[in-house]
């Protein structure tokens, strides 16, 4: 079932554009006063990056024998080139495993190592109390629980607009 249209053309008032570019506005400065917590957090803890945090916490929840770079570029949203050098520099650092597949010469199985889980071990109660502290302290916990349901709402639309 499509979600109801919040108002068509020839309803939304003059001000409606505005609110729209007023919450990107919002949403994005959220998201780069984060992220750059995140990136330093991570950096000073761990010395890893966000991306590296991401790659190693969707591989750490992949069974063996890992995922192939494609199915990580979905789960990831970097492009096909900075994710294969993020790949091959955490590779270096022994985080993770590149394997060659049985079905296809071309594929490849991305997996993380044990100095990967553990890395991310260390790198996770970082992240999640930079979460917190910038994020959702300053929210009470019926505005948390309503960001959290709407932005899940947001990422699980199909990009095609069929859901």
């Amino acid at each position: 079932m499509q979600p109801k249209p919040s108002g068509s053309a020839a309803t939304r008032t003059p001000g409606d554009e505005y609110s729209c570019a007023r919450a990107w506005a919002a949403l994005t400065a959220a998201h780069g006063r984060i992220a750059e917590r995140l990136s330093t957090a991570l950096g000073q803890a761990c010395d890893l990056s966000i991306n590296d945090f991401e790659i190693l916490l969707r591989l750490d929840q992949v069974p063996a024998p890992g995922m192939r770079l494609g199915g990580l570029n979905r789960a990831v949203r970097l492009t096909q080139p900075s994710l294969s050098r993020a790949v091959i520099r955490l590779e270096g650092r022994g985080y993770l495993t590149r394997a060659g597949t049985a079905d296809d010469r071309r594929g490849v199985l991305i997996a993380v190592t044990a100095a990967g889980r553990n890395v991310l071990r260390r790198a996770a109660p970082v992240h999640a109390q930079t979460i917190r502290e910038f994020l959702l302290d300053p929210l009470t916990p019926a505005e948390q629980d309503l960001l959290g349901r709407a932005l899940a709402r947001v990422a699980e639309r199909d990009p095609a607009g069929d859901g």
